[in-house]
């Protein structure tokens, strides 16, 4: 008689990495130096370079309050919009932030735009 099958049979096996290595240090395994892309920090970003972060965090909060409505498939201008014209009053904050940066993608998407329908 066969033994039933596992569900960790149709993995392969892995080896445990000894304790004190760092990952992705073993054999063969070593970082080349300058691949990577960049990283801009906060500290280092041009002035004007877009919004602060309190904008982008209100703008966040307004996509995820439901009591405006759906955000997916428009952008947060036409949600804001649509809100009031169904008189859900929604903040004039996020409509002036809107209108000051409507060239960002950032400001101009809500958070799920990237994400298919």
């Amino acid at each position: 008689m066969e033994q039933p099958r596992l569900i960790t049979d149709s993995f392969p096996r892995r080896r445990r990495r000894r304790p004190g290595r760092a990952p992705g240090t073993g054999k063969g395994k070593g970082k080349v130096k300058g691949t990577g892309c960049p990283r801009v920090t906060a500290a280092e970003e041009p002035p004007g370079s877009g919004p602060d972060r309190s904008v982008l965090e209100m703008l966040r909060s307004f996509d995820l309050a439901w009591e405006y409505g759906p955000c997916t498939g428009i952008t947060r201008l036409q949600r804001w919009e649509r809100a009031q014209a169904l008189g859900l009053s929604p903040p004039d904050t996020v409509r002036d932030a809107l209108l000051e940066h409507q060239d960002d993608p950032n400001v101009i998407y809500n958070l799920w735009h990237e994400y298919e329908l």
